[in-house]
């Protein structure tokens, strides 16, 4: 039920339990969640065999109110469509740096970036590996795991009145969902 947009306090009257039990449960499930958010790629011992493309792009949510703005960055592998990795934090150049450094070495070596023109993925991203331009057809399916996102976590719903009160549980929720994500992949 954590993976699916369903409101905390709903699975708690489903469930017949109590909010704090509820809690112990997502941060104990939430640990569970691997580093490389079950993504299989950068693993392949083939990697270094192939033309390998990814897509980056970021997406705005926020933390207990809208002032708090809180960005979460993504690094889609484009053939697979797995998650590569997330980075959550703000929209300048520390969250592009959180991104580039949260992306598995191996598979940051190997792979081209197909990203928005946003500046700070030139400022980070090395040009050889980086393609950009202002329209989003390179980055359309990170574009569209937005949405599956979105609708998957009610947090990072628009127009909701789901939202996260702490940021490291909103980190932890969307780690989670990513996981899953890319376990239905393999699957």
């Amino acid at each position: 039920m954590l993976a699916e947009r369903i409101s905390l306090e709903a699975i708690c009257r489903i469930m017949e339990i109590k909010p704090h039990q509820l809690y112990r449960y997502m941060d104990e499930l939430y640990e569970e969640v691997p580093e490389d958010l079950a993504c299989s790629i950068a693993d392949e011992a083939q990697i270094d065999l192939v033309e390998v493309y990814g897509e980056a792009d970021e997406l705005w949510s926020f933390v207990a109110c809208k002032t708090n703005k809180q960005w979460l960055w993504l690094a889609l592998d484009r053939n697979s469509r797995q998650v590569v990795a997330l980075f959550i934090g703000d929209r300048g150049m520390e969250g592009t740096l959180g991104l580039w450094q949260a992306i598995p070495e191996r598979y940051r070596r190997r792979a081209t970036f197909y990203t928005d023109d946003w500046q700070a993925y030139q400022q980070v991203i090395p040009a050889h590996q980086h393609c950009f331009e202002k329209t989003k057809k390179n980055t359309n399916h990170v574009e569209r795991f937005f949405c599956t996102l979105r609708q998957r976590c009610s947090r990072l719903g628009r127009l909701s009145l789901s939202f996260s009160k702490k940021l490291d549980r909103h980190i932890k929720a969307i780690r989670f969902v990513a996981m899953h994500y890319n376990l239905s992949l393999h699957s």
